[in-house]
């Protein structure tokens, strides 16, 4: 999963056959029946409405074979690819429970909102659920799945939205048959598998739960599709759908470009782990932007001006790779303590440096290697990395490991303060970490092994299988110590447990690079300005402002903080006239070698002051520049030949 870069700065039957582990191992609230790995009997069926969806409603009808008996249902709460207990069931609205055309009672359990409780009656065989899932209206919602997904012209569904399932199973071992009404003329993309179809009525066929929960559907009025892989026997296609005809075609530049990163994944890992593949890519500026991995597809949101503004285009091309990268990292191999057996046990996040970090570093490689970036866009990604993560200020207090650890809090946790309070730096820290294992393999080996060689080894086995292997730390340690042998266990708890004020990866400058920082923003700060207009001001003033003059952050302990300025506060005013962002960058060059401070008239919900900030050090902005060295930056970037 990821949240595209221009935002956050300004199961399958993969797991079928997956390690079987005792119920015992796994977290249990004692109010509702442990898991076993047994089938369920009888096969679920859900008919999902989406012909309301221009409106938001989605309309479910679901049946149950059940005995009498009493009976708890769950709602999928631990979202796979999320890392917190982050499903919608606020969203869900109008259950009503049937049994032999007689409404039942039910109860929501008082420790577990996920999980509702009824007696089935005597004579009873079959539960029919009627309910609608309320999808949020633009601006409303949070995150991932509980954001906006639909609009008058398109849907987004995330199955885990739109069903119920009994405790006391494991998910893989549930069968559902989906089926779901679609408005008139609206095409669809989805990894399910379709059985009939007869108008806007699609029935498909049966699956475990997991896979259906695993296999999002994309529909609208506006749709294209295009084959990534011509002439492969596996096949891997990109369907998009958007609220504009023009806004979902590519250009034949941008299909080659998507084409090779097909390509170089597959060349980096060796095998496949999925039957075909299906991106499904949303643009709109209507829902909520990010991505979310699943192990056949993956279900990316992106801004509706993606494939039509080339600076949004350069911002947000890593997410498609990074969401294709999941399919091998984190949906074949999954750490140890992110498998669970169904979708309501607690799930543990400390490996996310590898299932997320080592992604995001792989999909900034192969976003170069596909020519998405030039050498010079990778290179200016990762000096604002870099930078970035150098002037942390909360890894005095927080470690990397932390983030992690802390990924259900961090998520969804408060603004303002992120470089104080660390959040979710297990991406873009992680990345570094990355670069600093792959250049150390390189000078260790004499540039006879890399990091392909742990992506092959750690990956590339049984190909065409997508039945999930764990890992652990060790399982990590160990592939690494086989394609070189050192003490990587002890390197990377160096990194991943440091606490203090310096940067602990130094993979860019083993790379031979260094980073510097001029007065005039790289490439990817100029797109970044132009998506979203503001002033990011971070390694100068220390703090970043909207173009309104909302302050979103300030560097704790830097200028703007000395002088009283925290997030949330508005810029009024700058040396006596109005706010706006060059007004702001404008005064720091006018004050910089001079005494007199750069006075701000901030606005604190109806209260004004004037804030003097004491700093003249001039606009800086990161770059990256050769050093001494071989330049193992590009030899990591280049294209890989079949």
């Amino acid at each position: 999963m990821k949240i595209p870069a221009f935002r956050s700065s300004l199961i399958a039957a993969a797991v079928i056959g997956a390690l079987s582990l005792p119920a015992s191992s796994f977290a249990q609230d004692a109010s509702r029946p442990a898991p076993v790995d047994q089938p369920y009997p009888g096969q679920l069926a859900v008919n999902v409405d989406l012909t309301d969806a221009p409106k938001r409603i989605f309309r479910v009808h679901e049946t149950i074979p059940v005995k009498p008996g009493p009976l708890t249902l769950l709602y999928p709460e631990w979202i796979p690819g999320e890392h917190a207990p982050s499903g919608p069931i606020e969203n869900v609205a109008g259950l009503v429970v049937t049994a032999n055309g007689k409404q039942l009672p039910w109860r929501r359990d008082l420790r577990d909102m996920f999980a509702i409780k009824l007696d089935v009656p005597a004579g009873a065989s079959q539960l029919d659920l009627q309910f609608q899932f309320l999808s949020p209206a633009p601006g409303q919602g949070s995150l991932f799945g509980a954001s906006a997904s639909s609009t008058p012209n398109f849907v987004d569904v995330e199955f885990n939205q739109v069903a119920f399932y009994p405790a006391g199973y494991y998910s893989r071992q549930i069968r559902i048959q989906p089926t779901v009404q679609l408005p008139v003329g609206w095409k669809f993309g989805t990894a399910l598998q379709v059985a009939s179809q007869s108008g806007g009525t699609v029935r498909f066929k049966p699956v475990s739960f997991n896979n259906f929960v695993d296999s999002p559907l994309i529909a609208g009025e506006h749709f294209d599709r295009v084959d990534l892989a011509p002439g492969a026997k596996v096949p891997v296609h990109l369907n998009v759908v958007g609220d504009d005809a023009k806004d979902v075609k590519l250009s034949a530049k941008q299909l080659e470009q998507q084409r090779a990163v097909v390509t170089q994944t597959n060349l980096l890992f060796g095998a496949h782990h999925y039957d075909h593949y299906d991106f499904l890519l949303t643009l709109s500026d209507h829902t909520g932007h990010f991505g979310l991995e699943h192990h056949q597809s993956s279900d990316d949101r992106l801004p509706a001006d993606f494939f039509t503004n080339d600076d949004m285009h350069t911002l947000a091309a890593s997410l498609m790779p990074h969401e294709y990268v999941h399919s091998w990292n984190g949906k074949f191999r999954r750490p140890a303590d992110l498998w669970t057996p169904n979708f309501n046990v607690k799930m543990q996040d400390d490996l996310l440096w590898v299932y997320e970090g080592l992604t995001d570093y792989w999909c900034s490689v192969l976003t170069a290697r596909s020519g998405l970036w030039s050498p010079e866009q990778f290179r200016d990604t990762m000096a604002n990395i870099d930078a970035a993560m150098s002037a942390r200020t909360g890894r005095a207090w927080r470690s990397l490991q932390d983030t992690a650890d802390a990924a259900p809090l961090t998520y969804y946790g408060g603004g303002g303060w992120g470089n104080w309070r660390r959040g979710t730096d297990f991406y873009p820290e992680g990345q570094l970490l990355w670069l600093d294992v792959d250049t150390k393999i390189r000078e260790l080996s004499g540039g006879r092994h890399s990091l392909d060689d742990f992506a092959r080894a750690f990956y590339g086995m049984d190909n065409g299988s997508y039945v999930t292997k764990t890992y652990t730390f060790d399982d990590v340690v160990n592939t690494l110590n086989q394609v070189q042998p050192f003490d990587w266990a002890t390197f990377l708890h160096a990194r991943l447990d440091y606490t203090g004020p310096e940067l602990p990866e130094h993979g860019i400058a083993r790379g031979g690079w260094k980073l510097v920082y001029t007065d005039q923003p790289n490439a990817e700060t100029k797109a970044m300005e132009s998506v979203r207009p503001g002033a990011d001001l971070a390694h100068s003033l220390g703090l970043s402002a909207s173009k309104s003059g909302s302050i979103y952050d300030v560097q704790w302990n830097g200028p703007a903080f000395r002088a009283g300025l925290v997030p949330g506060l508005e810029i009024v005013a700058v040396d006596g006239k109005d706010y706006s962002p060059e007004a702001l960058k404008d005064a720091v060059k006018a004050a910089k070698g001079g005494s007199a401070p750069i006075k701000l008239l901030v606005k604190n919900i109806d209260t004004y002051s004037t804030v003097k900030v004491d700093y003249h050090g001039g606009l800086k902005y990161p770059h990256l520049v050769r050093a001494d060295g071989k330049d193992l930056l590009g030899a990591i970037i280049a294209p890989r030949k079949k």
